[in-house]
């Protein structure tokens, strides 16, 4: 937009205001279950190292001249209060992704973050599900949710097995342009976007488990054939609200992932951020047996306010920013 307006706000202040009371009502949903709200950083040493996001550089960060990253999630400190023994902790954090923008994504956007002490996937399940039905108006949520396996999930919307599928097969289920494309998990990402998660939550939320172990970057692996991924994401309407995991307490083998998904990025010919050392020290001194989500809070306003786009529920969208 340009011109005299452009100033403007992109909404009102009665999407403002309904907007804030959906966050009041998180908070409360929050510090009745006795979790404690922290900031943590904006700023960070370290990128982070997961295939699939990008961090946003910022040179001569600090005193000493060091480049910094703007995080993209509030996860490494929060884990840091969990190992040095704060108790169930949340954060309603701003963070920042490189390259992310559409009708769900805005390169910077409010993510909310929660650590649960002692719960398993079923009660990190439960625990999600209790939050989004306290928060999305009641005539959305027709009927009950479901827990769906992500193998279901595939069978079901694209026809396929994603754990067997040959790589030309889902090269064909995701319209692959590139037939050099051979990253199993890449396809099956397109996959779930295009094919099978517009497919899902439909006047219910949809909890899909039991993800491939290559997508695990910092969930705990469930021995099996196949090993599967103590992790769970909440559709609702097609859309990816919650992603959640059992978390990886062991040091020594998130330190292997992390520096596989980086050699993975240099392959790539993608930008290599530093390790979070601090996080991994966190790790090594001992994180209690936990499970954590994260939750798209302009994706649920966009939803909860019967919006079409998150630009839609932001005062200043990337195009205003």
């Amino acid at each position: 937009m340009n011109g005299a307006r452009d100033w403007m706000p992109a909404i009102g202040r009665d999407k403002l205001a309904a907007r804030a009371n959906l966050l009041a009502r998180l908070r409360a949903h929050f510090d009745a279950r006795g979790l404690l709200e922290v900031q943590t950083p904006l700023l960070s040493r370290a990128g982070s190292p997961e295939l699939h996001i990008d961090s946003l550089a910022v040179p001569n960060a600090f005193p000493d001249g060091a480049r910094g990253w703007l995080i993209p999630s509030p996860e490494f400190h929060l884990k840091r209060l969990l190992a040095a023994g704060c108790g169930e902790v949340y954060s309603v954090a701003r963070v920042f992704r490189a390259g992310e923008t559409g009708r769900r994504h805005n390169p910077e956007f409010t993510l909310v973050e929660w650590y649960r002490i002692g719960f398993d996937l079923d009660a990190l399940m439960r625990d999600i599900e209790a939050l989004l039905s306290s928060l999305l108006p009641a005539g959305l949520l027709a009927r009950p949710a479901e827990r769906v396996t992500y193998r279901d999930a595939f069978l079901r919307h694209a026809r396929l097995d994603p754990f067997s599928a040959s790589i030309e097969a889902l090269r064909e289920a995701a319209g692959a342009c590139n037939e050099e494309e051979d990253d199993r998990d890449t396809l099956l990402d397109r996959i779930g976007a295009l094919v099978v998660y517009p497919r899902l939550g439909d006047g219910r939320l949809s909890m899909i488990h039991g993800f491939p172990a290559s997508q695990a970057s910092l969930a705990r692996i469930r021995p099996g054939d196949p090993p599967l991924a103590d992790r769970v994401e909440a559709i609702f309407s097609g859309v990816e609200l919650v992603n959640g995991f059992v978390e990886l307490a062991d040091a020594g083998e998130q330190r292997r992932r992390f520096e596989a998904d980086l050699a993975r990025r240099v392959g790539l010919g993608r930008e290599a951020a530093a390790l979070d050392e601090r996080f991994l020290a966190a790790l090594q001194s001992g994180l209690p047996d936990c499970a954590g989500a994260a939750l798209g809070f302009d994706r649920l306003a966009m939803l909860a306010l019967g919006a079409a786009s998150i630009a839609d529920v932001m005062a200043f969208p990337q195009d205003r920013a």
